[in-house]
């Protein structure tokens, strides 16, 4: 059976007065006894979530990607007045969930991350068809193809800046992570997940002058205290590194993008699909995204962000939850 705690965070969201919940979900096989409501479980696995005080017959669940994780539920609070519970996990091994030693129980694997996913689902009640946005590379891909899996368990499916074509490109941080040795240095860097989402989203300008002349530069910087976020798990020990770099090596990222790009398209998927996509993505062109809807058509809305990137709810959170109001 499956354990569950939960425990209050009162810091209200500055865009929401609604206090969050913080739920760890313990899967565990040799536990036979109910659910228990405790903060003094040590669970061998954590799958971690943001979680709103708003229950509701709707539920929605945002799976972020891979190094980015942690940090992305500002637009899932701004939800809650839609009137969905909302949930926003870090998968395990990143952010602020419990990260095993690969071998030692769990091994980073596709299939491993959709059987917790289930167990994850089944801790929090979820029985009814949700609401699943999903983003991003390598575990945010992994809810796509999951959703394949089970189409019955989604009713909607909302779509941030993913690769989703078989020419979808890879970004250079998981090539490096796949050589050997270089990969276990790039994997401890504390910055490395601020430095992802820099160069993937849209940049700032701004100008310097001179005597002689003006220099334009253009750069994108987080803002410190979203950097720290970001930042913290990586400070914290070098499980979130040694994890992405298990994640990364043994992921097939060319077969996922192709079975991503068959399996929604027209004849094979028939729940609705919104792609809100940041156009000044770095990684991942607005082309991805025309060309997955051309797909299927009737089902797939696309809908622009400008000014954002690869991350548009870290660069336009409020843009976001407008496109998904309108589709909800």
């Amino acid at each position: 059976m499956a354990d569950n705690a939960i425990k209050n965070n009162n810091n209200n969201n500055k865009h929401l007065s609604r206090s969050r919940l913080t739920v760890f979900a313990n899967a565990s096989e040799n536990n036979n006894s109910s659910n228990k409501k405790s903060q003094d479980d040590s669970p061998a696995f954590n799958p971690f979530g943001f979680v709103t005080d708003n229950p509701s017959s709707r539920t929605a669940i945002q799976l972020p990607e891979s190094p980015a994780e942690d940090g992305n539920v500002g637009q899932m609070l701004y939800m809650a007045n839609a009137g969905f519970h909302c949930f926003a996990p870090d998968w395990i091994g990143f952010g602020f969930s419990d990260k095993p030693q690969p071998g030692y129980g769990f091994n980073y694997t596709e299939e491993e991350f959709h059987v917790e996913f289930d167990k994850l689902l089944e801790v929090l009640g979820v029985k009814s068809p949700f609401l699943l946005v999903v983003q991003g590379f390598l575990v945010g891909s992994y809810g796509l193809t999951w959703a394949l899996k089970n189409p019955s368990r989604i009713s909607k499916l909302t779509i941030l800046n993913s690769p989703l074509t078989a020419a979808s490109s890879i970004p250079g941080l998981f090539q490096k992570l796949r050589i050997p040795l270089y990969g276990e240095f790039t994997c401890q860097n504390a910055v490395m997940a601020e430095r992802f989402i820099e160069a993937g989203s849209a940049y700032v300008s701004t100008i310097l002058s001179s005597p002689l002349k003006n220099y334009e530069f253009q750069y994108y910087v987080l803002k410190l205290e979203k950097a720290d976020v970001y930042r913290l798990p990586y400070l914290s020990s070098g499980g979130p590194g040694f994890a992405l770099l298990e994640a990364a090596r043994k992921a097939n990222f060319k077969d996922i993008s192709s079975r991503i790009s068959d399996g929604f398209t027209s004849g094979r998927w028939e729940k609705p699909i919104l792609l809100a996509w940041g156009i000044s993505d770095k990684y991942l062109p607005k082309s991805e995204a025309e060309e997955f809807q051309k797909g299927n058509p009737t089902t797939v809305k696309l809908k622009l962000i400008e000014g954002a990137g690869h991350m548009p709810q870290e660069d336009w959170p409020e843009k976001v939850v407008d496109a998904l109001r309108l589709f909800l």
